[in-house]
C-alpha cells in the first residue's frame, strides 16, 4: 500500500510503498476513503523539516532540552547516534480521516466489516491507504454524512475541545483569533452555541468566509475594526471568552486578547502560538488562562487510546470518542457546515505535489483532502460503476415442503415478542382458523409469559434450541432485533422450519450469503421476509386497474420515515444496522413488485446536515425507482405516497388510505377510503399460513427477496463511493 512519509533530517516528502498493517485485537482494519490535512500543525511540521539544523532547535526548544539531558546520562557519541538516526527516518503525516472498515480484530462488536467510520491519532489516522485504528479512536460515521465530510472529525474535535474548555454561555461574546481551519470551526461551533464570534484573522478571504458561515464581525487584528466589533457587541465590556487558534511567532494574538477580553474572562490556547504573557494585563484582569489538549480526555492515555480502556461517562463526560461522534453528529445535523472550508480535493497520488504547493504558498487553503483511489469517481455518477454481487439461490434446493400431518392445525412458535409482534402480527394470527400459537421464546421471562397470556400461547420459554428441536413446530416466526435476523434465520432453516423473518434479513452481505448456505445444506428455501406492502389490499387493486405497460415507467415513493425518539434501539448503528437497513427493504421491495423485475443499479445521496435519503434503482427494462426516504417531513403529513407513470398511464397511492389509476381518459378508475390504514400484514400472512399448510411456493420468491435485501444493502455502498453501484449474481 501507499503512505505519505517526511524526512525530518532532509524535509523530503515521499509517496512510499509500505507493508498493510495487521488487524490487532482492540482495532479495525481501514481503508482510507478521504483524509484531512491540517494546513496548520502539518504544514508547521513540514516547514521545520526544510530548516537548518539551527533551525530546527530553535523551533523545537523541548526537544533540545531532551537531547542536553541524553547527553549527561549516555554521553555525546551515544546520543548524536540516536538524535541523528531518528531525524534520519520517514515519520508519518495525518490524522484525520474517513474510510471503510476492512477487518474487524477481536474484542470489537460495535462496528463490522463495510461500515463507514472516522478516525483519529496521529499514529492511527495517518495518509495512507489503510490503517489500523484502536476502538477509542474511531467512531461510525452517521448514515447522512458524506465521507468527505467526515474526514473533518479529528480536526472537528480539536475545535470543539476548545470550545468546551471555554465554558462558553448562552448570549456571550467570543473572540476567536486566526481564522484557518480550527478557528474557523471554533467560529461555527460558538455560533451553534448561542455565542456571538467576533474573528481576527489578516486574510481577508477568511473573514469573509467566517463572517459568511454566521460570524458577527472579522477583520484584520491590526485595523481598529475588530475592537470596535467588540466594543459594539459588548457594550464596552470586552469579551467574555478569546480563543488563541494563530500560529506563529508573533506574541500579538496574547496581548490582543489582554486588550479585548472583559474582566475575568477566559482565554483558551488551541493553536501553537507565542505565549509571552504581559503580566500586568493579564494580572489586572485576572484573565483565565486554559489550554485545550488536542482531541479531549484520554488523549496522550494509552490505556485509553490503545487498550481501548474508556472512562465512565458520569466522570468523564466527554471523550476523545465522544467528542469525535459528537462533531460527526453536528455536522450530520448541519450545524456545522464543513463543505465551504474544502479549498482543494486532491488525488492521494498527487500527495507529495500537494504539499509542496501548500508549503510553497502556491496554493493557500483553509482545508485540503486527500481522495482515495476508490473515490476517484466519488464527486458524481461514474460510468465505471462499482460492482455489488448478488448471492446466487441454490438450485434445486426445496424441491418438497416438510412433511406435515394432513388436517392438523399449522403450528408457529415465536422468536421475539416485541412490539411489532404483539401488535401487527399476533393479533391476525391468533384469530385464524386452523392457526396454533404453539411457542414463544424470549430472553426474558416475563415477556414471554406476557404474550403467552395475551395470545394464548400453548408454552413460553428462553430456550431457543428447544423450540427448533420441537419436530411439532412447522414455522418459525423471527421478530427479534435487526442484528439477530439472519442467524436466527439460518439456524431455523438448518432445523428444517418454515421461517417468517421481520425485515430485515440480513445487515451485511456476509449475514445474506450465510442464510443461502443454510438454505443449500439444509434444501430447505421455505423463506418468507416480512415484506408485506405488496399483500395490500389498496395497492393489489390499483396494480391490477393499472394493468400491464409496454413501455419503461418511473415510480416515485416519498417516505416520511420522521424522527425517533431518544433511546430508540433503532438507533444503535454500530450493532443494529441503519435505518435504511433495517427498513429499507419494504420500500424495495414494493417497487420491484409494481415494476415486475429485481432492481440491476443502486445509486444513493445522502443531503449534509440530516439522515434524508435519495435512493435511485434501475431495472433491467430502463425502469426506475426513486426512494425518497426522510426524517426531516412535518409530522402531520402522510408518511407514504407514491406515484407510478408509464404508457400514457398513472397510479397513486396515498398512505394506504386511497389508491387510484388515472388513464389516458382522465377517469380516476379506483379508489377506496378504508376505515384504518391496512399495509397488507394480515393478507401477507394468511398467505404464508396457507403456504405451510399445503406445501405450496412461499409467497414471495426467494430470488426476490434475496436482490431485494442486496440492493438495500448496496445504499451504504453507494453513499460510500458517491457512484452508482451495479448489482450483479455472483459467479
Amino acid at each position: 500500500m501507499k503512505q505519505v512519509v517526511q524526512n525530518y533530517k532532509s524535509g523530503e516528502l515521499a509517496l512510499l510503498d509500505v507493508p498493510v498493517p495487521g488487524c490487532k485485537p482492540g482495532g479495525v482494519l481501514v481503508r482510507t476513503a478521504y483524509s484531512l490535512i491540517s494546513t496548520g500543525t502539518e504544514l508547521m511540521k513540514v516547514s521545520e523539516a526544510g530548516m537548518s539544523m539551527l533551525g530546527k532547535a530553535r523551533s523545537r526548544p523541548d526537544q533540545v532540552a531532551k537531547v542536553v539531558q541524553s547527553v549527561a546520562t549516555n554521553g555525546v557519541p551515544a546520543t548524536y547516534r540516536k538524535v541523528m538516526g531518528k531525524l534520519d527516518s520517514y515519520t508519518p503525516l495525518g490524522y484525520s480521516l474517513c474510510g471503510v472498515v476492512e477487518q474487524v480484530g477481536d474484542g470489537i462488536d460495535d462496528v463490522k466489516a463495510g461500515d463507514l467510520v472516522a478516525c483519529a491519532g496521529n499514529e492511527h489516522a495517518l495518509h495512507a491507504e489503510l490503517n489500523w485504528v484502536p476502538k477509542n479512536l474511531y467512531t461510525p460515521v452517521p448514515d447522512s454524512l458524506a465521507p468527505r465530510h467526515a474526514a473533518f472529525g479529528t480536526v472537528g474535535s480539536i475545535a470543539l475541545q476548545g470550545v468546551r474548555q471555554g465554558d462558553s454561555r448562552l448570549g456571550e461574546v467570543a473572540l476567536v483569533v486566526g481564522l484557518g481551519l480550527i478557528g474557523q470551526l471554533v467560529a461555527q461551533l460558538l455560533t451553534a452555541s448561542g455565542v456571538r464570534v467576533v474573528g481576527a484573522d489578516p486574510d481577508p478571504a477568511r473573514c469573509e468566509l467566517a463572517e459568511r458561515l454566521g460570524a458577527a464581525a472579522c477583520g484584520d487584528p491590526a485595523s481598529p475594526a475588530v475592537e470596535s466589533a467588540v466594543a459594539e457587541l459588548t457594550d464596552g465590556h470586552g469579551v467574555d471568552q478569546v480563543y488563541l487558534a494563530a500560529g506563529g511567532g508573533s506574541n500579538q494574538p496574547v496581548e490582543l486578547a489582554a486588550r479585548l477580553c472583559r474582566d475575568r474572562g477566559r482565554v483558551v490556547d488551541i493553536g501553537k502560538c507565542r505565549l509571552d504573557l504581559p503580566w500586568n494585563a493579564y494580572y489586572e484582569k485576572e484573565l483565565d488562562v486554559r489550554f485545550s489538549r488536542s482531541y479531549g480526555p484520554g488523549r496522550y492515555d494509552p490505556e485509553y487510546e490503545i487498550e481501548g480502556r474508556d472512562y465512565p461517562i458520569g466522570y468523564v463526560r466527554w471523550t476523545e470518542r465522544r467528542n469525535l461522534a459528537c462533531f460527526l453528529d453536528l455536522v450530520a445535523r448541519g450545524r456545522v457546515d464543513v463543505e465551504p472550508l474544502i479549498t482543494r480535493t486532491a488525488d492521494f497520488d498527487d500527495a507529495v505535489e500537494t504539499y509542496q504547493r501548500l508549503k510553497d504558498g502556491e496554493l493557500k487553503a483553509v482545508a485540503v483532502l486527500f481522495r482515495y483511489p476508490e473515490q476517484a469517481a466519488g464527486d458524481g455518477p461514474s460510468a465505471d460503476a462499482p460492482v455489488v454481487s448478488v448471492p446466487v439461490v441454490p438450485a434445486g434446493a426445496g424441491s418438497s415442503a416438510p412433511v406435515r400431518a394432513a388436517r392438523t392445525p399449522v403450528r408457529l412458535a415465536f422468536v421475539g415478542a416485541g412490539n411489532y409482534a404483539t401488535s401487527m402480527l399476533l393479533p391476525h394470527l391468533a384469530r385464524r382458523d386452523g392457526v396454533e400459537l404453539s411457542t414463544v421464546v424470549t430472553t426474558t421471562a416475563l415477556s414471554a409469559a406476557n404474550a403467552q397470556r395475551k395470545f394464548g400461547f400453548r408454552e413460553a420459554t428462553t430456550d431457543l434450541d428447544a423450540v427448533l428441536g420441537d419436530a411439532s413446530v412447522d414455522a418459525v416466526f423471527v421478530v427479534t432485533r435487526h442484528s439477530s435476523h439472519a442467524e436466527l434465520t439460518r439456524k431455523a432453516l438448518l432445523a428444517g422450519k418454515a421461517v417468517f423473518v421481520e425485515k430485515p434479513l440480513a445487515l451485511t452481505g456476509e449475514e445474506l450469503t450465510g442464510v443461502l448456505d443454510a438454505v443449500e445444506e439444509s434444501g430447505n428455501d421455505r423463506l418468507q421476509v416480512g415484506f408485506n406492502r405488496r399483500f395490500a389490499p389498496l395497492l393489489q387493486e390499483a396494480r391490477t386497474r393499472f394493468g400491464a405497460r409496454t413501455g419503461p415507467a418511473s415510480l416515485r415513493y416519498l417516505v416520511n420515515a420522521g424522527r425517533l425518539d431518544h433511546g430508540s434501539w433503532y438507533l444503535q448503528q454500530g450493532t443494529e444496522g441503519s435505518r435504511f437497513a433495517g427498513e429499507g427493504g419494504h420500500f424495495v421491495d414494493t417497487a420491484s413488485w409494481l415494476l415486475g423485475a429485481d432492481p440491476v443499479s443502486v445509486y444513493a445521496l445522502a443531503p449534509s446536515g440530516n439522515e434524508d435519503l435519495q435512493v435511485v434503482l434501475g431495472y433491467p427494462d430502463g425502469s426506475t425507482a426513486t426512494i425518497s426516504y426522510v426524517t426531516t417531513g412535518a409530522a402531520g403529513f402522510p408518511k407514504e405516497t407514491l406515484d407510478l407513470v408509464a404508457d400514457g398511464k398513472v397510479l397513486q397511492l396515498d398512505d394506504f388510505v386511497r389508491s387510484s389509476v388515472y388513464d389516458g381518459r382522465k377517469r380516476w378508475v379506483s379508489s377506496r377510503l378504508p376505515k384504518a390504514r391496512d399495509k397488507g400484514q394480515s393478507a401477507e400472512l394468511a398467505a404464508f399460513v396457507r403456504a405451510v399448510r399445503t406445501g405450496g411456493p412461499m409467497p414471495v420468491p426467494l430470488g426476490s427477496l434475496v436482490a431485494t435485501t442486496a440492493a438495500t444493502l448496496a445504499v451504504r455502498a453507494a453513499l460510500a463511493g458517491g457512484a452508482p453501484v451495479t448489482l450483479a449474481e455472483a459467479r
